[in-house]
């Protein structure tokens, strides 16, 4: 098999039980006409607000090597098709033979906060050691999985992909396309509670991923939790009985032994299995020791080098949309922006206000929380907005910005002087935020990707001329 082949026509036919029109091999897999590199395989997926179908002439006008099809092209299809009774359905199936002759090791990532940046981040550590494959951005769902492990190279010795969920049952399907040979919890919070009466039906939901695993396999676990129990047990029942857990608890096995939390990023002193290890994680905040402490966990429980996954923590990089730091430079000075706009809960709201109070500002700057609505929270909605109150004045939070019908509920619960202004939308809240910047300030903006808190982010970037900060600060 050619290095850069990664689906051959009657392999691909073998696994969806499609039928081709002609041979064709492929080095990649797309979904979206849009993204598609040249010798891409284009699965045409049917959505509820799309039709991948519509643009199969574009996907080869573009250089795609083959399209999955469950309908008859109008005209001439353009190049080879492999046609299937359902697109998704051969996306899964193009998953699991994935997975079927992969000799990597495979970890599954899930939990209520923190699971996107702990896959980057242990997808990063081994990738420095050995070829990995991982899914790109958030790609957590019933098809993103699927596309992921589709996507995985031949020669990957490893494989890190994340699995999310909002209603039980979700994470179950996932696991049955993925098989783990390790699966790591980060955390359960307050996430989803539309979904789920009580927070350890969001645990129950988590530890369906056990139900898949391979013999043998290991359960990551945060030793931290209130719920570390309830999971053991879960996993070990589902035949789990390798458990590796992590945190700061005094047997955890992966131990943070000494933390020192700095503006720009952490010192940690940790032991894993009986081994001493002194490393930094190149991002701020609790949050972020904790996931170190996930990953070199996991680490461990695939036998590969902790040490030099230590190592590696000092280069990782923020996400957009995730903690990203950005320096805009104003006609007086600059202001810095934190940029966590893809997701909030309750848990990584504080997560991000801790960030935020540790920030450095300049003279006379002041710390700033830009917040839209946490969404999926259920009945105890405003009651979790309203909570956060205590945590930002816990912070020194000199301001604080809200949009959205939830975040109503904070707004109100703040004193008076505190208060920047309140929204319906993002959108309305720009020209308030935008004309209260400052040289010096530091500015957090943060809300569930609903609430479109990125185009406040985007704003703030068109006050100036930004350049991203490095990880260090510098």
């Amino acid at each position: 098999m050619s290095p850069g082949i990664l689906w051959r026509a009657a392999e691909a036919a073998a696994a969806t039980g499609g039928r081709n029109t002609a041979k064709w091999t492929a080095g990649g897999v797309s979904i979206d006409s849009r993204e598609l590199n040249r010798g891409d395989l284009f699965v045409a997926i049917q959505g509820p607000n799309f039709d991948g179908h519509d643009f199969i002439a574009e996907a080869f006008a573009k250089g795609a090597a083959a399209a999955v099809t469950h309908r008859p092209a109008d005209g001439p299809a353009g190049g080879p098709l492999l046609v299937v009774e359902d697109t998704l359905r051969a996306l899964r199936h193009l998953g699991r033979a994935a997975r079927a002759r992969a000799a990597a090791r495979i970890t599954g990532v899930t939990g209520s906060v923190g699971k996107t940046g702990t896959k980057e981040a242990l997808a990063h550590c081994l990738r420095a050691q050995a070829p990995t494959a991982s899914s790109g951005g958030s790609l957590n769902n019933h098809w993103g999985l699927p596309l992921s492990l589709a996507r995985m190279g031949r020669d990957a010795q490893y494989g890190v992909f994340e699995l999310g969920m909002n209603h039980a049952g979700e994470i179950r399907e996932l696991a049955d396309i993925l098989k783990p040979d390790v699966a790591l919890i980060t955390n359960v919070e307050a996430a989803h509670l539309g979904y789920f009466e009580l927070v350890a039906e969001i645990a129950d939901a988590k530890a369906e991923i056990f139900e898949a695993m391979t013999p043998g396999a290991v359960a990551v676990l945060n030793r931290d939790s209130p719920h570390f129990d309830r999971l053991t047990a879960r996993a070990r029942a589902a035949g789990c009985r390798n458990i590796v857990s992590f945190g700061q608890h005094a047997h955890a096995e992966a131990r943070a032994i000494d933390v020192a939390l700095e503006p720009t990023h952490s010192h940690i002193v940790a032991e894993v299995r009986g081994q001493r290890i002194d490393y930094t994680v190149a991002l701020p905040g609790a949050h972020w020791v904790a996931n170190s402490l996930a990953v070199l966990a996991a680490v461990a429980a695939l036998g590969a080098d902790v040490a030099a996954a230590a190592a590696s923590l000092a280069r990782l990089a923020p996400l957009k949309g995730r903690g990203a730091r950005h320096a805009v430079h104003l006609a007086g000075g600059d202001f810095t922006l934190f940029d966590d706009s893809y997701n909030a809960n309750p848990a990584s709201m504080r997560a991000a206000f801790d960030v935020l109070c540790r920030a450095e500002t300049g003279p006379g700057g002041r710390r700033i929380a830009v917040l839209g609505d946490m969404l999926e929270l259920g009945p105890a909605s405003g009651d979790l907005h309203r909570a956060l109150a205590p945590a930002l004045d816990a912070a020194g939070v000199d301001l604080v910005f809200t949009c959205g019908p939830a975040m109503a509920a904070l707004h109100d619960a703040l004193p008076s002087a505190v208060r920047g202004g309140h929204a319906v939308n993002s959108q309305d809240l720009v020209p308030r935020i935008t004309g209260a910047m400052a040289p010096g300030d530091a500015v957090l903006v943060k809300g569930s990707l609903g609430s479109r808190m990125a185009v406040v982010v985007e704003a703030l970037l068109g006050l100036g001329t930004p350049f991203a900060r490095a990880a260090n600060g510098n």
